[in-house]
């Protein structure tokens, strides 16, 4: 019974792991084909934030309940505050200094500058 029971909870871990990391692809992908760079920013900031907690998800599983979990979980809570800040910031900055900024940007966010 305890075989089966890990067989599962390997293929769980499995399924987070590699859908994190399709999500990882997915993220890259969209930095090197999007041309505008606050569509870059939105892919890698989705990518950064739900890649990794899904990664770290799959590893937590497998360790299960011990410190090292312990420590993932609190890497994924450092990443859901700290990845998100940072994306913004970096695209307000990019706002603030692009001076063509408004011809990139289509008739409905032209408002909202």
């Amino acid at each position: 019974m305890t075989d089966v029971l890990e067989w599962v909870r390997f293929i769980v871990a499995a399924v987070f792991i590699i859908a994190g990391m399709l999500i990882f692809a997915v993220s890259v992908t969209g930095v090197y084909r999007f041309k505008f760079v606050l569509n870059r920013m939105h892919s890698e900031s989705i990518g950064d934030t739900l890649g990794i907690s899904c990664v770290l998800i799959g590893l937590i599983i497998l360790y299960g309940l011990s410190f090292a979990a312990l420590k993932l979980v609190l890497i994924i809570i450092f990443f859901w505050i700290s990845g998100p800040v940072s994306s913004h910031l970096l695209t307000r900055l990019e706002v603030n200094n692009n001076e063509h900024i408004t011809e990139e940007l289509s008739d409905d966010t032209k408002e909202d500058l």
